[in-house]
């Protein structure tokens, strides 16, 4: 599947889950994409495997830099602190709104999904997630199916890192046919 130049915007911040973030972003730039990793601040944000601390990824843009026309799609990674902390962020919630307004691509992973009910985009969309936070998207008025991976329109969704392989497939597919808006 081509997606040589696509431009992918992976949102996280510190405590995001290692495997969530790392796996996808070497598939997406095994295919061809461009990556840019994008956070509240600049520097570094941590990653972690459950709730040990591992390494650190260098930050590419901060919110305040990045602007959503420049990218095809976006990325959310779980890591329930990473995901927490996303959600209230303003420009967090405006840059997936604007992506999900004009058709590009939302792929999200374990608590990821947070920042797209805070975002209020969720009403109506069938996804899954970490089975902890199902009653969250529930609430917030989507459909919530325990399954390894979900495609629904321009989103993409899985539950934990098991799921890692089928969400990248499922992903670059999207990615692959996507034309936006």
């Amino acid at each position: 599947m081509d997606i040589k130049g696509k431009r992918v915007a992976i949102i996280a911040t510190d405590l995001f889950e290692e495997a969530e973030l790392y796996e996808p972003k070497q598939a997406l730039e095994e295919a061809g994409a461009e990556v840019a990793v994008i956070a509240p601040h600049d520097g570094e944000i941590q990653a972690v495997q459950h709730i040990e601390k591992t390494r650190k990824i260098p930050v590419d843009l901060t919110l305040a830099q990045a602007n959503p026309d420049d990218f095809d799609a976006v990325l959310l990674p779980g890591g329930a602190m990473n995901a927490d902390a996303l959600r209230v962020e303003r420009s967090a919630q405006e840059f997936v709104r604007h992506l999900d307004t004009t058709g590009k691509p939302v792929a999200v992973i374990c608590h990821g999904p947070w920042l797209l009910i805070s975002a209020r985009i969720i009403k109506g969309r069938r996804l899954t997630s970490y089975h902890t936070i199902a009653d969250d998207l529930a609430n917030a008025g989507a459909e919530w199916v325990d399954q390894e991976v979900i495609t629904d329109k321009n989103w993409v969704s899985s539950r934990k890192p098991a799921d890692i392989p089928a969400f990248n497939k499922a992903f670059i597919a999207l990615l692959s046919s996507a034309t936006g808006e």
